[in-house]
Parts: structure tokens; C-alpha cells; sequence
């Protein structure tokens, strides 16, 4: 097992890099705090091939295999600061995107992929609920067939993109008599009648990804538009998941690197009492346990993505990465805050951005109790 890189996946690490570093960087603290989205970056992103990455060069996409497009949006995450892009780009390649290149028709996939992968539409998956969080099952969004429509009836919330997207990909039961057996995905049009987003959900992180409710009020969605037979909701759900959990972290993973790169750059120039604060074995051990944090991170990831890639599921691959990495991300950001000292606490040395960004990682994809739950379960308990 080699985990090493190609030439072609270091050269487009290297790409990738250039290419955040210079379109994708500027502002962030300003539009951060304005909770502002770039449409400019998002369509950049997708200019460069990025939204395209692991899907078919038939609907627009680039046909990388996905530890080449783990590596790539590794490198998002390294050098563009804006973790809320890096957050937004995963949620719609892995959890709208995916579904309809998995599970959708031929027309789907030409009408949909296409725009997703191009940029030209953002996507959105409305799956929560405001009584149905991770017991998603218990979901109260009803969806009735008429004809060749299906009426939707129920609403969706903490839906990242929300504001912005163009078409949902979301889900609905056609009967709570019917269980997991009743629940069936929908892609739905933002101009379909009946659909209707509420304003921006004020959050503590990920600002620069807005978030919003999402309300279906007699929506009538037409037949061709269900994602997957009647009843397969539960499949196209737990597909997304296991794609979403296992590669929506590769932004973080290369954050944490840049994070360590400015601690150590910090703890070599920072002099207290006479001497570098890097040669304080308090301060030189944070940073240890940083490192280890971000190598263990990497190699879960790649892991995860070597792992899909040959066998074509990685369930618990993808909860043990999604565990490590969103937990190893908090403690990584609250160990820089510590080395900066004060200065870590301000705005300006970006650090306290990075520590309410990640905080959303241990809930979003699935908590990390249910990553927990998850993998017990694997363990046969």
C-alpha cells in the first residue's frame, strides 16, 4: 500500500495551490464578517475544474479517480483560508452531485451534473429536519403521488447553500407507516411553486456558506425529477453520507497543515524571556501533538479514498476519518490559539476564524456520537 504521490497528483497539488493562493484569497476576514459568499471564487473554482473533479467528462466533469481529487481539495484547503468555500465546494460535489451521478437517469445527469460541475448552478442537499436531525427516518416531509407528479409537503433546515442554490437534492416519505421503506429522494428546482427559503440562519462558523430553512408547500414535483426508484431514499441517503464524511474533511486536513506551518514559523521568530518560544518544552510539545494530529488526519483520508476507490464502499473508513479529522481539527485550532497567546485571540491572525469553522465539523455529515455509534457497530457491539 502506497500512499506516496504520483508525479501528476504532486504536480496538481501544485496547481491547485497556485491557483488558490492567487483567485481564492482575498478578503476573507472582511467577508467573513459580513457573512458574505463569492459567487467570482465559486465560479473560478469550477473554471479551474474543481466542482468537476470525480465525475464522468460526459456531464462536464474531469474523470480523476478520488485520491487524486482528495489531494486537490487538500490543497483548497491549504492555501485558501476561506474554510467556508472549501465546506460548500465537498457539500455539493459529495452529497448533490454524487447522488445524481450515482442514482440519477441519463437526462438528470445532463440536465443537473452539467451545471453543478460547470458552476453555472450550486446545489443544495435538504435532508434535516427540525425534528429529525441524525434520527433522519423520522423525517415529516410527506410526499403524495398525483399523476405524474409527486406533492411535497414539509420543510428542511440547517441546509448549507441554501440561500444561493438553484436545485435541491432532498427527500420525503410517502407514508410514516412505510419506515425507512417509504423514504424517497426528489430533485427539486428553486422555482418549482411551493418551494420557498427562509432567510440566512445566523451561524458561528462557515459564514461565508450561508445556511437557510427550506419549505415545500404543495410543491408538485414532477415523476422524472425523483432521484432513484420509490423507497430507495434511505440507499441514495446513506451513499451520500458515506461519500460526504469520507471527503468533505480534505479542505481541513490541508488547513491543518497550513495551521502548523504558521505555528512553527510563530514559535521559532516569538522570543520570551531570552530564547524562542519554541524551545519551551510546553510550547514544543503542543506543536508535537499538532503534527501527529495532521499526519494522522492525511493518512486516514487517503486512506478512506484508497479504500473507496478499490472496493467501492468504505463505511468505516469514512466515519473513523470523519471522526479523527473533524475532532483533530478543533484540538489543532485551540492548541494555535495557545501558542499565539493574545494574539491568537484577534481577528487579524486569522486563528480564532479557523476554531469557530471547525467546531461545525463534529456535527455536520453526521455528529461525532454517531460516527461513534457508526463504528461500534462495525465492531460487532
Amino acid at each position: 500500500m502506497d500512499f506516496s504521490l504520483t508525479q501528476e497528483q504532486a504536480e496538481l497539488r501544485d496547481a491547485v495551490i497556485r491557483f488558490a493562493r492567487r483567485e481564492l484569497s482575498d478578503d476573507v476576514i472582511g467577508r467573513d464578517r459580513k457573512g458574505s459568499f463569492s459567487r467570482e471564487h465559486w465560479k473560478k473554482c469550477a473554471e479551474f475544474g474543481i466542482q468537476g473533479m470525480p465525475f464522468p467528462p460526459a456531464y462536464g466533469g474531469q474523470g480523476m479517480d478520488l485520491l487524486a481529487t482528495v489531494v486537490a481539495l487538500e490543497a483548497v484547503g491549504y492555501a485558501c483560508k476561506d474554510n467556508g468555500l472549501g465546506f460548500g465546494l465537498g457539500a455539493q460535489m459529495w452529497s448533490v452531485q454524487t447522488p445524481i451521478n450515482e442514482f440519477g437517469t441519463e437526462e438528470q445527469k445532463q440536465r443537473y451534473l452539467t451545471k453543478l460541475c460547470s458552476g453555472e448552478w450550486i446545489g443544495a442537499h435538504a435532508m434535516s429536519e427540525p425534528d429529525s436531525g441524525s434520527d433522519s427516518h423520522a423525517m415529516n416531509t410527506l410526499a403524495v403521488r398525483d399523476g405524474d407528479h409527486y406533492v411535497l409537503n414539509g420543510s428542511k433546515t440547517f441546509v448549507s447553500s441554501a440561500p444561493l442554490a438553484e436545485v435541491f437534492v432532498t427527500f420525503a416519505t410517502l407514508g410514516k407507516d412505510k419506515g425507512f421503506l417509504g423514504i424517497t429522494g426528489f430533485i427539486v428546482e428553486r422555482d418549482t411553486p411551493g418551494v420557498r427559503v427562509s432567510n440566512e440562519i445566523e451561524k458561528m462558523g462557515l459564514r461565508t456558506d450561508p445556511m437557510a430553512q427550506v419549505f415545500f408547500e404543495d410543491c408538485r414535483v414532477p415523476a422524472a425529477n425523483r432521484l432513484g426508484r420509490d423507497g430507495q431514499g434511505a440507499a441514495v441517503f446513506r451513499s451520500s453520507m458515506e461519500w460526504e464524511r469520507g471527503c468533505i474533511f480534505a479542505p481541513c486536513v490541508g488547513a491543518m497543515q497550513r495551521q502548523l506551518e504558521a505555528c512553527v514559523e510563530h514559535a521559532r521568530t516569538r522570543n520570551q524571556f531570552g530564547q524562542p518560544i519554541g524551545k519551551f518544552q510546553a510550547v514544543a510539545n503542543r506543536l508535537v501533538d499538532m503534527r501527529m494530529r495532521w499526519e494522522a488526519s492525511r493518512w486516514l483520508l487517503y486512506q478512506m479514498a484508497w479504500t473507496k476507490q478499490r472496493d467501492g464502499k468504505a463505511a468505516t473508513e469514512s466515519a473513523i476519518a470523519k471522526l479523527h479529522i473533524s475532532e483533530s481539527w478543533v484540538k489543532n485550532c485551540l492548541d494555535a490559539i495557545q501558542v499565539h497567546g493574545g494574539y491568537g485571540y484577534t481577528t487579524e491572525y486569522e486563528l480564532e476564524r479557523d476554531l469557530r469553522d471547525a467546531v461545525g465539523g463534529t456535527l455536520y455529515s453526521g455528529t461525532s456520537e454517531i460516527q461513534r455509534n457508526l463504528i461500534a457497530r462495525q465492531l460487532g457491539l
